[in-house]
């Protein structure tokens, strides 16, 4: 699909949203599309990081809600199946990918494009990008699971002013609320993103993957559970080569050379 550009280098996927004249707004099928991908990456061992961005002036004003039929007759149902089957399982497509996974904000992200990014491990923002929860200009409801994801990251009042307001969030103001890692110059993200890219692609795969894992649960559990998690996720990461050669290389004072098994 060309309006989704996705290419592989040096074990980062970089997956692009090439709709600059839409802001990059998802329709079903690029949404569709993304999802895809995102799984291939996942499941792809010469892949150990993926970067998420746009074209343009956007990073993803969200979903095109051009021809949804919006003023058409429903049965009950479509809609939360739509939800369910659409937002949210490309939300949760970033969430369960087992390799971090970057977004590169090079401008505006509102509603799911918002979360699409929110929903990455590691989100870097041009000077100029902005985060806007869309949803309350439309009378909407936060779909694409923002109300799970902005509690987690800046707590409930903070999640709830964004909401209830629509009101657009810069780059800067993202940072001091702890939605965004690094805010960089817009001509630096690009390189920024590989960057950070290339680090994570020559780690411990499968280290990351069970850590991204511990992280994201532990915000549902108890410390128990948590515990128990994190207990079984060292036992299963200890069978992998990078962490029989890492405690190799500490013992041996060296630097360890992981190859992502």
């Amino acid at each position: 699909m060309d309006t989704v550009r996705y290419v592989t280098a040096e074990r980062v996927a970089h997956l692009t949203l090439d709709r600059p004249d839409a802001l990059n707004a998802l329709t079903p099928d690029q949404r569709d599309h993304v999802i895809h991908l995102l799984g291939e990456a996942s499941a792809d061992p010469g892949i150990g990081a993926v970067v998420v961005t746009g074209t343009g002036r956007g990073f993803c004003a969200g979903a095109d809600l051009r021809g949804s039929g919006g003023t058409a007759e429903r049965v009950p149902g479509d809609v939360a199946r739509t939800i369910r089957l659409g937002a949210q399982r490309l939300v949760a497509a970033v969430l369960d990918c087992e390799k971090p996974v970057i977004a590169a904000v090079n401008g505006t992200a509102a509603g799911l494009g918002a979360h699409l990014a929110l929903a990455c491990d590691l989100v870097l923002a041009a000077e100029s990008a902005r985060f806007i929860e869309v949803f309350v200009r439309r009378g909407l409801v936060p779909d694409g699971g923002g109300a799970y994801l902005l509690p987690r990251l800046i707590g409930p009042h903070r999640a709830k002013e964004l909401m209830f307001f629509g009101d657009a969030l810069s780059a800067p103001e993202a940072e001091r609320l702890g939605l965004v890692n690094r805010v960089v110059p817009d001509a630096d993200l690009p390189k920024t993103a590989r960057d950070w890219a290339a680090r994570l692609a020559t780690g411990p795969t499968r280290a990351l993957a069970l850590t991204k894992q511990l992280v994201n649960a532990s915000l549902d559990t108890d410390r128990a559970s948590a515990f128990a998690a994190e207990a079984a996720a060292q036992e299963i990461n200890m069978t992998t080569r990078d962490a029989q050669d890492g405690v190799r290389a500490f013992v041996e004072r060296r630097s360890p050379d992981f190859q992502g098994r």
